[in-house]
Order: C-alpha cells, then structure tokens, then sequence
C-alpha cells in the first residue's frame, strides 16, 4: 500500500527514550527556584501560580510555598497542569540559551529529510505537548527542522493507545488512515492506529545491552503483529 503521510511517535522512536527523563526533566528541577524568583512578576508565570494555588487550594501562598509545592510535584512525578506548563517555560528558556539541544538519531534526521524531498507528508504525534515538540524539532542536534513537519497531534487530539484518536488525527490529515504509516516503539499505540486502518512500524531501537527493554511498556519483537526495525533506515515506504 503507497504511503503518502508518516505519522511519528518521538520518544523512543526519533529521540532516545532517556532525553526527556535525563536531560530535559534534571533541568527544569535545578532551573525552578530561580526561575521563579526571577521572572516572577511576569504575566505568564503569574498565570502558573494562579493555578497552583488553586491546585494546593492555597490561594494566600506565598513564593517559598509554591516553589517547594512545584518541587514536590516533580519529586512524585505528579501530573499538574501548572507544573508541565511551568516545565515548558523554563525549557523555552533553556533551548534559547543553548543549554541543550533536541536529540534525534542520526537515521532519523536522514530519513526525515530524505521523505520530505520526496514529498511524503511528515507529522508527530506525541504524549508531549505540541509546543514542546515543536521545542525539540526546533533546537534540535540537526538545527530547526520544524518546516519538515505538517502537523503536530498530543493528547488533546485523544489517548495514544485508542482507536478515535487516529481516526481524528487522519481526518486532520485529510488522509485515507491506509496511506498513513505509523511509527512508534509501544506496540498497544501502533495496535491502536492499526485497528483505524493505518499501516504501521515497531521501532526496537532503545533495547538495553541484554535485550531487555527500558519500559515494560515496550514489546518484544518476536510476538509483534507490525513491522519491526530498529533504525529508519529499514523502514519500508
């Protein structure tokens, strides 16, 4: 079946799965306090603290309350709107100020480039959130190659391991779901975007030394019903 469109998953597909946990999340950790501190008087970050004290139902806390509040959140891996807003602004910060860059595999990189050229539609989908990947794909190890992509898609679109979210990402698209391919390294995703017609690829890349995985989430890929590679390069299109 022609492939006309890819839809790609990031971590553990394009980036390896350790960056965001390694490089991106330490970060923001140290940088909090003083990012606080510094930029705390400004509407955006004022906003933040709005819904944090809402969320600690705290609406007198003061500076010293919310950053160790912020702080904790991060220690107990809590999923709060303030915090992963929070966490973005103090990456924008750090990708302007070249602290880090982006990780993309080098395969990655290529073949991205090489499908562009050759008119295939590129677009993400991404547990992150649009912005965030467009931080990534925009300060990248290769330079700024959000122009390669057409869409961008996260949770607000619908649950990564759910049919319907394919279904609306391929209306988005205005693609038939059987000309889109699908390339992701958890296996309940790409059973998700199969079961809405959508072709798709298991990306193995990030087995430890020992062929074990880094997430339990991952499958083997001796019992995959997809297409298994462990670089782009081996991706059929």
């Amino acid at each position: 079946m022609t492939v006309k469109a890819i839809l790609t998953d990031i971590e553990g597909t394009t980036t390896d799965i350790s960056f965001v946990h390694d490089v991106l999340f330490p970060y923001a950790r140290q940088q909090l306090p003083c990012f606080v501190q510094q930029h705390w008087h400004e509407p955006a970050i004022r906003d933040v603290m709005a819904l944090a004290k809402e969320e600690l139902g705290m609406a007198d806390a003061d500076q010293p309350t919310l950053i160790k509040a912020f702080l904790n959140w991060i220690d107990q891996d809590k999923k709060v709107t303030a915090l992963k807003t929070l966490q973005g602004l103090i990456w924008v910060e750090g990708y302007k100020n070249a602290d880090f860059s982006g990780h993309l595999y080098k395969d990655a990189y290529d073949y991205l480039k090489k499908w562009h050229a050759e008119g295939i539609e590129l677009n993400v989908f991404s547990s992150g959130s649009v912005k965030a990947q467009q931080l990534l794909f925009g300060h990248s190890d290769f330079g700024d190659l959000t122009p390669l992509f057409t869409h961008y898609f996260d949770t607000t679109t619908g649950h990564k391991r759910e049919q319907t979210a394919y279904q609306a990402i391929a209306k988005v698209m205005q693609q038939s779901p059987e000309h889109i391919l699908f390339l992701s390294d958890i296996e309940e995703e790409l059973d998700a975007a199969k079961s809405a017609g959508m072709q798709t690829c298991l990306l193995v890349r990030d087995r430890m030394p020992d062929g074990s995985n880094h997430s339990s989430n991952h499958s083997s890929p001796h019992s995959s019903q997809h297409e298994v590679v462990s670089t782009f390069a081996e991706i059929s299109v």
